[in-house]
């Protein structure tokens, strides 16, 4: 069968790989169909992500159709279009037992410490797979995962009805918090220095967007909360700028989510954490939000296909990924047809 593989750094390709056979009992094949190309991906590509091993197969933002399931499978059946939960943990450890699978000490990924999803065929434990709406096409399907980091946001935000949201960075991933958020009933700025996507983002309905090129941040923020500061901040970038940032435009009472990550050194006064009494967070992956992510997307008020700007047949895979690296203004989330 055919799959997305990084042979080494800066070596994409379509390779025939061996196809996986269901081995277990509790486990399901999988005929993929859809996969959305994620920034950790291009990390693996550019040698950049720590944790990757080389080869690998790519992709944890798939969805597909069961063609086959173990003897023990009792919850999904052959021809149910499904989303795959790309993440395992140990269950033992402290954060797992704190029910923090995300963080779990020996947390793995498909798709980066594992085999992933963007390949014809895949193998996954019942549990990994969660069963979606037959009226959902492929690609949509597809957008479930990096919703589900949305999700994660909102809840560790712990964002509520009427809170006033600022969220930094309208790439895909700010895109997916600002829709969790307004889910949950807040209102929500945005920033970022692409207009095209700051007007997407105003489509989809954010109270104020942001271009810093053109405001200043902290002034259309103080105004927009009639002084107050934001409740939630979300930071979806994660340069040390944007961290000060975050801090610095909060409300009293407020917490800020660190989504973005940096290895540089933020220089952050502790007296605005302590006046103001903040919490500080990070978000990593999700904690059991698949469900209600897959809750949201089989309503039918949930519509976010538009999120999709692109899309390639598996053979084009490497015009996908170069599109992704020269990022016109135009780009939002690229799918690769499996």
């Amino acid at each position: 069968m055919r799959a997305i593989q990084v042979k080494e750094p800066h070596d994409l390709r379509v390779a025939e790989v061996e196809e996986p056979k269901l081995m277990k009992s509790n486990e399901v094949k999988v005929r993929m169909k859809a996969m959305g190309i994620c920034g950790s991906d291009m990390h693996i590509l550019h040698g950049q992500n720590p944790f990757a091993s080389y080869p690998r197969i790519i992709g944890h933002e798939v969805a597909g159709e069961i063609e086959g399931i173990g003897d023990a499978v009792s919850g999904l059946s052959v021809g149910d279009k499904v989303v795959i939960e790309p993440m395992t943990s140990c269950g033992e450890c402290y954060a797992c037992k704190q029910g923090r699978p995300n963080v779990c000490e020996h947390v793995e990924v498909y798709g980066v410490h594992r085999e992933g999803g963007g390949r014809e065929v895949t193998v996954m434990p019942e549990n990994l797979v969660h069963r979606v709406d037959s009226s959902l096409d492929w690609s949509e399907i597809a957008l479930i995962e990096p919703f589900s980091i949305g999700a994660q946001a909102t809840y560790r935000g712990q964002i509520q009805n009427e809170d006033m949201v600022y969220i930094i960075g309208a790439g895909p991933i700010g895109l997916c918090c600002l829709k969790m958020a307004l889910n949950a009933g807040a209102k929500v700025a945005i920033s970022d220095f692409n207009q095209e996507r700051l007007d997407f983002a105003r489509k989809w309905g954010a109270d104020l967007i942001i271009n810093p090129r053109d405001q200043d941040v902290s002034e259309a923020l103080s105004n927009w909360t009639s002084e107050m500061g934001a409740n939630v901040v979300i930071d979806a970038v994660g340069t040390p700028k944007t961290a000060e940032q975050a801090i610095d435009v909060t409300s009293v009472a407020a917490r800020v989510v660190l989504l973005g990550f940096h290895v540089d050194v933020s220089r952050i006064a502790q007296v605005n954490i302590t006046k103001k009494e903040l919490t500080i967070c990070g978000s990593r992956l999700q904690t059991h939000r698949f469900p209600k992510v897959v809750e949201l997307f089989n309503s039918k008020d949930f519509d976010v296909k538009d999120l999709i700007s692109h899309e390639f047949a598996l053979d084009d895979v490497q015009e996908a990924f170069k599109l992704m690296e020269e990022m016109p203004s135009g780009v939002r989330k690229v799918i690769i047809k499996l």
